[in-house]
């Protein structure tokens, strides 16, 4: 393959042996060509409207803003002539019907990240791809609650100083940057790596008194520094933009953790299972890496309602290991204290 292929060129050598690949390439192309659309909006900033206004609340009661809701109308207007039978969103409040009988199903956060849009922030369009007629059991729960494992292909497009696209569809992760003046998507990352272990870690730390034990062990460990058990020094970063975030592990290593806690509506996390964390995890075992709601593997997950929220941890894969070693080890916190003689900076 020519250096710098298209997204085009890339899905055609995709798609010669399985069935569904050709509708795969074709609905990913139309995703693809909205995701264009919403970069140009982004790039425009003030001087395309009030696109960080505040518009009232989806079904699970985040603020939707303009373009949360422009980007939906876009991703379901490039939908509409693909190859898909249903469509599920974040601002939607149920699946809906797109091509009856086409084979594919599509979940979707069409703007991740929108809390960001007037601090020129990176956000996101996150994306999965499944087969819709493929299954004994072709009823519409059956179809839009299937596991991350069954996913096709997935992917996100992140909207910052470059707009990337970063796809998978089960054969590694790749990134294409959008070439802005041919408006064409560039392969220039093949078959990301994400390095085993980091120093870099992920979270909202004001949420500290909120987590369970687990998740205090860890952090104040890495925050023990080089006098700690984990000898050596880490930096924190949190962007609250699920896919700058995961762009940043892509690019460098790391771990992200956005853990359930005990605040009223957090009890089982915040992100989404359906359309964002199942992308996620799919690109990011694609490159290597691992994710985890802290005691079971993301893909394994069996959804229960489209807009479920869960735990989630992911990153580098030695990382991920150790995290659900805390939580499989429910003394450590206690014997780790007694050992060290020492109240940690978050440890209650």
């Amino acid at each position: 393959m020519e250096q710098f292929a298209s997204l085009e060129t890339y899905l055609k050598s995709q798609c010669v042996e399985a069935d569904l690949l050709p509708a795969v390439s074709t609905t990913i192309l139309a995703i693809a060509a909205a995701s264009t659309k919403i970069a140009n909006l982004v790039a425009f900033g003030p001087l395309a409207g009030e696109m960080s206004e505040a518009r009232g609340d989806n079904s699970d009661g985040d603020v939707q803003k303009e373009l949360d809701l422009v980007s939906n109308d876009l991703i379901i207007d490039a939908l509409r002539e693909a190859p898909v039978a249903f469509l599920v969103s974040e601002e939607l409040d149920q699946a809906m019907l797109m091509n009856e009988g086409a084979p594919l199903f599509v979940a979707t956060d069409p703007l991740d990240g929108s809390s960001n849009i007037e601090t020129n922030a990176a956000v996101g369009t996150i994306f999965s791809i499944y087969a819709a007629t493929a299954l004994a059991d072709t009823s519409l729960e059956n179809v839009v609650l299937q596991a991350g494992t069954q996913q096709l292909a997935a992917g996100y497009c992140i909207y910052g100083p470059q707009t990337a696209l970063v796809l998978t569809v089960g054969t590694g992760t790749q990134i294409f940057t959008l070439d802005p003046v041919l408006g064409d998507f560039r392969l220039t990352t093949r078959d990301v790596q994400i390095a085993e272990t980091t120093r870099e870690f992920a979270i909202n730390v004001s949420n500290f008194r909120h987590w369970d034990p687990n998740v205090r062990a860890y952090i104040d460990d890495c925050l023990d520094g080089e006098a700690g058990v984990r000898r050596s020094k880490y930096n924190m970063r949190w962007v609250a933009s699920l896919v700058a975030e995961c762009h940043r592990i892509l690019s460098r290593g790391g771990i992200f953790l956005y853990p359930g806690d005990d605040r009223k509506g957090y009890a089982h996390g915040r992100l989404r299972l359906v359309y964002e964390c199942n992308a996620i995890a799919f690109l990011i075992e694609e490159a290597g890496g691992g994710a985890t709601d802290g005691r079971h593997r993301i893909l394994d997950l069996q959804p229960t309602s489209i807009h479920q929220r869960v735990p989630m941890v992911f990153g580098s894969l030695r990382e991920i290991q150790r995290v659900e070693r805390y939580y499989a080890n429910q003394n450590m916190t206690a014997q780790k204290s007694q050992l060290f003689g020492k109240r940690g900076l978050l440890r209650a």
